[in-house]
């Protein structure tokens, strides 16, 4: 008993050898440094999320979604939509947790969103160019994730909390972890199908790793598709109905995505939204045209010092290659679809300035002028539309009872729950008994005959079990106005009477 102490002793002193090193390690790590900054950024550059209740249709088409399978709604079944179930089922999970009266909770959420993807990027641009790389790759994606309209990089939607996965699959791929990459993906494609794009990117690392190392790539390329399939296949088997989800998922938006007739302005909304996202990235996009610029020149590309020790970055141009592709599907173009050409962007900017004698400083400033530009659009921005949004709903509000059920015959399911009412049918939008979508207006493929399959069927049994209390005429001059939709117009002319006119929205009213 006597020794007990002299033997304690080392312990402790071994204790606080490590104790002071971890200290130390938190005070000068590379990580404990840079994670702080880019939260802080996270946070200071989606600020403006939060001053809004609702920023687009997604975020109210999302938020109504939950309600309903909080009340017992059945996914891809009583609860509909063209998207994957990972997202709503998260509108679902905060709901239940913060209440369903305010958005913040997924606000916040998707600024850690950002956040992953901004600390993923760094790893990635650490690993190939150094530590200042990294440190900037993830404050310039921070930076660059509100260069589009406001009410497309400020939401909660698919694409924010689809980026971190995306980006998870290309560093896993990176460092040869194909379980972990293939199940990456499964997870960005069960939050959006456009995010399965980054297969490729993932597929061509595997191509190439097998061709320089050379080895065999079947055991890896197993890997990669039981990752792959595993997830969807729970999700599809076991958590929602196997036919729903391969309807809606899979191969119930053919229509939806055709080309149609929308070819000017399709075209518009592509350049234009490219053109916004080139403003906003120029500070890290100009050396990548100037690399490619000098490259085609056959001149040298790389400065004396950083040499072409770094590596290709030919997986970075595929990555981007695959993100194009999947911006492009649908021939929509939304704003919010440009947010996944960023991650692969940063990184080629980065990659170019990191292996060139250009300067960090001009790029920092730009993208920072530029993004105080863009915060000062989110802070400012005009909102007239919603005022209007809002107006409407306060009127359907107090033309109806909590126990009533709505109709909104327009594209903005958000009015359901401003007005925190319930849907009369799972057809949240007149997208669906139409085939009109937002990014195609012009579009000649409108009207019943171009429905979703079975959808007028669906639909009138729903009206069957009891008629809305109030229906928003919210279709303005678009090609499904009731005038032009014989089913209706009947319906309105036959059982409902006009009660309130705002704008070019019309309510009415069932008729006593």
């Amino acid at each position: 008993m006597l020794d007990s102490p002299t033997r304690a002793a080392p312990a402790g002193r071994l204790t606080d050898r490590l104790s002071r090193r971890l200290s130390e390690r938190v005070r000068t790590g590379y990580w404990t440094r840079v994670v702080p900054v880019l939260a802080l950024l996270a946070v200071v550059t989606h600020i403006p999320s939060f001053l809004r209740p609702v920023w687009s249709p997604d975020e109210g088409y999302l938020a109504t979604q939950a309600r309903m399978l909080a009340d017992g709604g059945v996914l891809y079944d009583t609860v509909v939509d063209r998207k994957p179930p990972l997202l709503p089922w998260l509108y679902e999970a905060c709901f239940a947790v913060f209440g369903s009266l305010s958005l913040w909770p997924l606000r916040t959420l998707a600024i850690v969103a950002h956040l992953i993807t901004a600390v993923l990027l760094a790893s990635l641009a650490r690993g190939r160019w150094g530590n200042r790389a990294g440190a900037t790759a993830g404050a310039l994606y921070l930076l660059v994730s509100i260069g589009l309209s406001p009410e497309d990089t400020q939401a909660a939607t698919f694409e924010v909390f689809m980026l971190p996965a995306m980006v998870a699959a290309f560093r896993y791929a990176e460092r040869r972890r194909w379980l972990a990459a293939g199940i990456a993906v499964a997870l960005c494609s069960l939050t959006k199908q456009t995010g399965g794009a980054v297969l490729l990117p993932v597929l061509w690392m595997l191509w190439q790793d097998a061709r320089q190392r050379g080895v065999a790539w079947r055991p890896a390329l197993a890997k990669i598709c039981f990752g792959f399939a595993l997830p969807i296949a729970l999700v599809a088997v076991i958590l929602t109905k196997p036919k729903g989800f391969l309807f809606w998922v899979v191969t119930g938006s053919g229509d939806y995505a055709s080309l149609g007739g929308a070819w000017l302005q399709m075209l518009g909304r592509a350049f234009g939204n490219a053109g916004i996202l080139l403003v906003a990235g120029l500070g890290f996009l100009a050396p990548v045209g100037q690399r490619l610029w000098l490259k085609y020149r056959g001149r040298p590309v790389a400065s004396p010092v950083a040499g072409e020790a770094y590596g290709s970055t030919n997986d970075l141009w595929v990555w981007l290659l695959s993100s194009v592709i999947a911006v492009s599907t649908g021939f929509h173009f939304f704003g919010h679809y440009y947010l996944q050409l960023m991650p692969p962007l940063v990184l080629l900017g980065v990659g170019a300035v990191s292996t060139s004698a250009i300067r960090w400083r001009p790029v920092l400033v730009y993208t920072t002028v530029a993004a105080t530009v863009f915060w000062g659009l989110g802070m400012f921005w005009p909102g007239q539309k919603l005022t209007h949004t809002t107006e409407v709903a306060t009127t359907v509000a107090e033309q109806t009872t909590p126990k009533d059920t709505v109709l909104i015959w327009g594209m903005h399911p958000e009015l359901y729950w401003l007005a925190d009412r319930r849907p009369v049918t799972r057809y949240l939008t007149a997208g669906f008994l139409t085939n009109f979508s937002g990014g195609k207006d012009s579009s000649q493929e409108v009207g019943e005959k171009y429905s979703v399959s079975d959808a007028w069927q669906t639909f009138d049994q729903e009206l069957s079990k009891g008629l809305p209390e109030v229906v928003v005429d919210d279709s303005g001059r678009a090609p499904y106005q009731p005038v032009l939709i014989p089913r209706i117009e009947s319906l309105l002319d036959s059982k409902y009477e006009v009660v309130a006119v705002n704008a070019d929205t019309v309510i009415y009213r069932l008729k006593k």
